[in-house]
């Protein structure tokens, strides 16, 4: 089976290159820009399309890897060529295959295919694929096949439902930008206490490992350390009081979750006081 793509950005070259260093076979790349794609066939050792409808007869599977809102548009497109039996992917984390509407009545299969992933790097981002998790959803006819294909590189696989796609997204979303912002609120924090720029990051990044580290070890519940867990009210106040209305609110809101993984890890701990402090 060969795997084309339309679209030779960031993931397109990433999930190529992963592929084709673990013997898949690639037919090659689209994309508006020629220069884009002759990159990408370079950097894959695959093969540049200046013609799109060429490259769909030459592949039996079709990765369009565009930003999300040109998905639709490429759909548009590539389903006025022969697609029968095509299978048909893109790589949303938020949208589901349902995007490529009436498929069936073309003879072909959708798929979202997601790799909870960072791609940051269109040359080194693939290094980091054999340690990544991959979600698919869509047509049943051949979850197995790209199941299969993925386990056997060594990545772990779940189906999703198209109900869920949202959801999982938002999950995603949580743990990776949220995450990146509550970080930075931090080292603002840290700079207003006089710290440079260097050295607001030397002083939380072994913080941020270890905590990272016990969470893979022990799992959240496990992991809860702070004012919150040890039911500190007294130190919770003092950080709201030197916090402005914005920041002090977001404080609170996080607490309150906190809150709910702290009361099942210390079950006998009584956490009334800090409970009507943080309010409803």
């Amino acid at each position: 089976m060969k795997i084309g793509f339309i679209g030779a950005g960031k993931v397109g070259f990433s999930l190529g290159k992963y592929l084709k260093d673990n013997n898949t076979n690639l037919s090659g790349y689209y994309s508006k820009k020629w220069h884009s794609a002759k990159e990408a066939a370079i950097f894959t050792s695959s093969k540049p399309y200046d013609n799109l409808e060429t490259l769909i007869k030459d592949s039996d599977t079709i990765f369009i890897t565009t930003p999300d809102v040109e998905i639709e548009g490429v759909w548009n497109e590539i389903k006025e060529f022969n697609i029968n039996n095509k299978l048909i992917c893109h790589c949303s984390g938020s949208i589901s295959s349902e995007i490529f509407s009436n498929i069936t009545e073309y003879g072909a299969y959708g798929y979202s295919i997601h790799p909870i992933l960072a791609i940051s790097n269109k040359y080194s981002s693939y290094k980091d694929f054999s340690n990544t998790f991959i979600t698919i959803e869509g047509d049943k006819k051949h979850q197995d096949y790209l199941k299969n294909l993925f386990m056997s590189l060594g990545n772990s696989v779940e189906i999703i439902s198209k109900e869920n796609k949202i959801l999982y997204h938002l999950s995603c979303v949580s743990v990776s930008n949220f995450v990146l912002g509550i970080i930075n609120t931090g080292i603002e924090y840290l700079k207003k206490c006089n710290f440079s720029e260097e050295d607001t990051l030397k002083a939380i990044f072994p913080l941020i490992e270890f905590n990272i580290r016990n969470i893979k070890e022990n799992g959240t519940i496990n992991s809860l350390t702070g004012p919150v867990e040890r039911g500190d009210l007294n130190t919770i106040k003092n950080h709201c009081e030197v916090l402005d209305k914005e920041d002090e609110s977001l404080y609170r809101l996080l607490s309150k979750n906190l809150l709910q993984i702290a009361k099942v890890k210390n079950q006998n701990r009584d956490y009334t006081k800090i409970e009507e402090y943080l309010g409803d």
